[in-house]
């Protein structure tokens, strides 16, 4: 009975798994060969150089200054854009007045490609014709910051339109969780007489643990991630100075500007032992047993 059943499960199973092979496994398997050798594109086939690369990439300043970044990213955007998330749907769920107006307006960021939302901001954060500046010169701020054009603001106005733009998406996420929460806990609640508070730290947000853990990594790999916002917003010179430089940009230009595909695929494979090490650590530190209800 068994080997009648693999019989009939392996041919659907296969074209299936052909697919998945050629056009996901064997890509990473080469990409994992190029990263060992120096290449430089189409003309000549790839020169074995053996941990060359990832040596260069230990002393590489670049390469740290870019991680760098990612790691002011991985602080700042998973506390303030959950936490926010979370404000968010609780008040909306809560049937707040305007509840409706506030989903729909913190989520239309999320139909909006990213590229469209960096040019946008481009100009909120432009010096001279700017929203931004026109509204700080308004209430008498009489020199306002070049935001994009100062090592000093860049990182963080970037940060601030990542927020923005993701934060109606998680909030969409918590609100699907909070909706399958019983309303029998919070009517008990109120008969308690608690608060808005004390519903949502008693019982909201213990019963939204496990979606927590899963937004918690969606927005640990978009923190490290940052290409499309970073390239458009900086026009693809993640300046000034590199204050705004990630790995994502780091390796773009390494592999189509200067044609150092070999190097480049070095940090792809260090960027993807870093997401994959930070994944795990995050759903294994914050493994807990689950809550029925």
């Amino acid at each position: 009975m068994h080997r009648n059943k693999y019989r009939l499960v392996i041919p659907f199973l296969a074209p299936a798994l052909l697919l998945y092979g050629t056009f996901v496994l064997y890509p990473y398997v080469q990409a994992m060969y190029i990263a060992f050798t120096k290449w430089k594109g189409l003309r000549k086939p790839p020169e074995f150089v053996g941990l060359e690369n990832f040596q260069k990439l230990l002393g590489d300043d670049k390469f740290w200054n870019a991680l760098g970044h990612n790691a002011i990213y991985l602080l700042i955007l998973p506390v303030i854009t959950l936490g926010f998330a979370l404000f968010l749907a609780f008040m909306v769920t809560q049937k707040v007045r305007g509840a409706d107006f506030y989903r729909i307006t913190f989520f239309f960021p999320q139909v909006m490609s990213v590229v469209a939302i960096g040019i946008l901001w481009s100009f909120v954060y432009h010096p001279s014709i700017g929203i931004l500046n026109s509204i700080l010169q308004f209430f008498g701020v009489s020199d306002p910051p070049v935001w994009l054009g100062d090592p000093r603001t860049a990182l963080g106005s970037i940060a601030a339109v990542t927020i923005w733009q993701a934060a109606g998406f998680y909030m969409v996420i918590f609100m699907a969780g909070m909706q399958s929460i019983p309303t029998s806990f919070y009517e008990a609640a109120a008969l308690d007489g608690a608060t808005r508070r004390h519903t949502f730290f008693q019982i909201t947000l213990p019963l939204l643990w496990e979606t927590t853990r899963s937004a918690l990594v969606f927005i640990v790999i978009g923190a490290m991630n940052m290409f499309g916002i970073t390239f458009t917003m900086t026009l693809g010179e993640a300046g000034p100075d590199l204050s705004t430089d990630v790995l994502a940009t780091l390796l773009y230009r390494e592999a189509f500007t200067h044609s150092r595909f070999g190097y480049a695929t070095a940090i792809a494979m260090a960027y993807f032992i870093i997401v994959m090490a930070l994944s795990f650590t995050i759903m294994r530190v914050t493994r807990r047993q689950a809550v029925e209800f």
